[in-house]
């Protein structure tokens, strides 16, 4: 079975950090291109960061551009998020899917896309 699992969120204080994981279970995540995604309560889902799958190439949202960085670990057949100082907006559920292996450039798609596989989410709450 494809499966994606995400684990890392909690709850931090502005300007703090956590890393997100996003492992997969059943399929080589190298040969994917793989997107971060969130949704706040009552607002709509949106990209945040990709990676592609053929020059790991990155793209973040301009809201987290040089705060999150994006990367893969192929030996963990894990990506990750990590997100420096964070901010009371960036508090929502983050979800990691993955593209087609035939989509190799993940950057037409960083906010929505063909995504085949979608973890179950992984809550980040940054408040005081």
């Amino acid at each position: 079975q494809l499966q994606l699992v995400e684990s890392g969120g909690g709850l931090v204080q502005p300007g703090g950090s956590l890393r997100l994981s996003c492992a997969a279970s059943g399929f080589t995540l190298d040969y994917y291109a793989i997107g971060w995604f969130r949704q706040a309560p009552g607002k709509e889902r949106e990209g945040v960061s990709c990676i592609s799958s053929s020059d790991d190439r990155r793209y973040y949202a301009d809201s987290v551009r040089g705060r999150f960085t994006i990367s893969r670990d192929n030996a963990k057949n894990t990506v990750y998020l990590q997100m420096n100082s964070l901010k009371p907006e960036d508090t929502a559920v983050y979800y990691c899917a993955a593209l087609p292996p035939y989509i190799l450039y993940c950057g037409s798609y960083y906010n929505q896309g063909p995504y085949d596989y979608w973890g179950q989410g992984t809550q980040v709450t940054v408040s005081s």
